[in-house]
């Protein structure tokens, strides 16, 4: 019995404020035996801090919380951090692929807001996203939708990072934008 408590105690510890999750689809599957049908569940959860961390995850269990708690601790595990601009839209347009999934996803101007379906408006909502425009091609199943906008999440980098990696500045990369007044003041004169 103490047991029992300890675990307890420490899955309330382990319950992070900070993450938002969101419940992507339940799946029902039976199974056939002498006495008739025993049924499971199959939860898809979408976990982030709404400021650049998201995973997903997939728990199994015979009743419908137990499979969202190990869905919600399965995502916790798979957090990966994608850089935003601005905090509200990502930086580059990018593609991600999972199976038979393509997902193709675009960054907005502010006021756009999440423009995507289904299962990849959660994999936005629980990034922290704000403006994107999203497209599904190919597979409708949540899991390798979900999957190829994590694929293509991975993909994104920020200026900084590709300065860095380059070994150069970030006004190098981005192009110049202190010299543009100056050249509009030279043809205005």
């Amino acid at each position: 019995m103490a047991r029992d408590n300890n675990r307890g105690n420490r899955r309330d510890r382990d319950e992070n404020p900070e993450f938002a999750d969101r419940l992507v689809a339940i799946n029902r599957v039976s199974k056939t035996v002498k006495g008739g049908k025993r049924f499971g569940f199959a939860a898809l959860v979408v976990v982030g801090d709404q400021k650049g961390r998201v995973g997903f995850g997939k728990g199994k269990a015979k009743e419908v919380p137990e499979a969202i708690r190990k869905a919600t601790e399965a995502a916790k595990r798979q957090l990966i951090r994608v850089p935003l601009r601005e905090g509200r839209t990502l930086h580059h347009d990018m593609q991600g692929r999972h199976g038979a999934g393509k997902v193709v996803m675009r960054t907005a101007p502010e006021g756009t807001g999440i423009i995507a379906g289904g299962p990849m408006r959660a994999v936005f909502e629980m990034l922290g996203v704000k403006d994107v425009v999203a497209k599904s091609l190919g597979s409708q199943n949540p899991y390798n939708m979900i999957r190829a906008t994590i694929d293509g999440l991975k993909k994104e980098s920020s200026p900084r990072n590709v300065a860095q990696r380059r070994g150069k500045k970030v006004a190098d990369i981005l192009g110049k934008p202190a010299e543009a007044p100056a050249a509009d003041a030279q043809a205005e004169a």
